[in-house]
């Protein structure tokens, strides 16, 4: 690698831990080009991304950024899964390490908060963005009906009470 893309890669890491929400570092010793490939797959589904990093230019890239103090993960063949998403790459990332020993989570960080392999497991157990709209739009929703029943609710016991007055003259 020359100096221009040594560069080019340390920009490219940049835009990178700028734009994700998550980053979870492993070790991938062994694995296929198969299983590496299955792993993308898996990752593009939910809108993450995974790259075999060199760690000198990722550390590089780090410096100065919220996420600085995962710097030290970087030892060994690493590879990072990444996504905007702050749940979806750590989600995939420890379902497929439970079933291919050769990927190994080291940790990873969320803007400045520095985790490791236990926290990324805690943090794949969130709910995805997409979980907590629906989540949100379903209470509010909610709520909005029992607002608009609330408001109605004076409105009907106004007309059931003319309703009594009515058929008392009629009577």
């Amino acid at each position: 690698m020359d100096r221009n893309q040594k560069e080019a890669s340390v920009e490219e890491l940049n835009g990178i831990f700028d734009a994700s929400g998550s980053v979870v570092m492993a070790h991938y010793s062994g694995m296929t080009v198969a299983e590496m490939t299955e792993l993308r797959a898996k990752l593009r589904e939910l809108g993450g991304t995974f790259k075999v990093v060199r760690n000198r230019l990722a550390k590089i890239a780090l410096k100065g950024k919220p996420g600085e103090g995962a710097a030290d993960l970087f030892t060994g063949p690493v590879a990072i899964a990444y996504s905007e998403d702050f749940v979806a790459a750590p989600k995939v990332a420890v379902d497929y390490a439970k079933d291919n020993d050769k990927f190994v989570i080291l940790g990873g960080f969320m803007e400045e908060e520095v985790f490791d392999a236990k926290g990324i497991e805690a943090l794949s157990k969130l709910p995805s963005r997409e979980e907590l709209i629906g989540t949100i739009a379903a209470r509010l929703l909610g709520q909005a009906s029992q607002i608009g029943q609330r408001l109605a609710a004076p409105g009907q016991g106004l007309a059931g009470a003319i309703e009594v007055i009515r058929e008392k003259a009629e009577a």
